[in-house]
């Protein structure tokens, strides 16, 4: 009765190692897949529409940006939200 129970666990320990491993694989390709199909087609469509997500100042003399703070009036202040 102790080899069969010997046996069993063995094959448990077996099946759980193989579980193991097709998980790893299978996350790894579909992650892999949901990565150059969401990043992937979000560069192109980036590309195609000429959308710069950062703005590239290396021909900038300086990096200020002019903030149009000025005042506005009272009712543009008014159910902001």
């Amino acid at each position: 009765m102790a080899k069969i129970k010997r046996s069993f666990d063995e094959f448990m320990e077996g099946s759980k190692m193989f579980g193991e491993f097709i998980s790893a694989i299978i996350n790894s390709l579909l992650l892999s897949f949901v990565y150059f199909i969401g990043v992937g087609l979000t560069s192109i469509s980036a590309m195609v529409f000429g959308k710069k997500f950062i703005d590239d100042k290396s021909t900038k003399d300086s990096y200020w940006e002019e903030l149009n703070l000025t005042t506005q009036p009272f009712k543009e202040y008014y159910r902001q939200f």
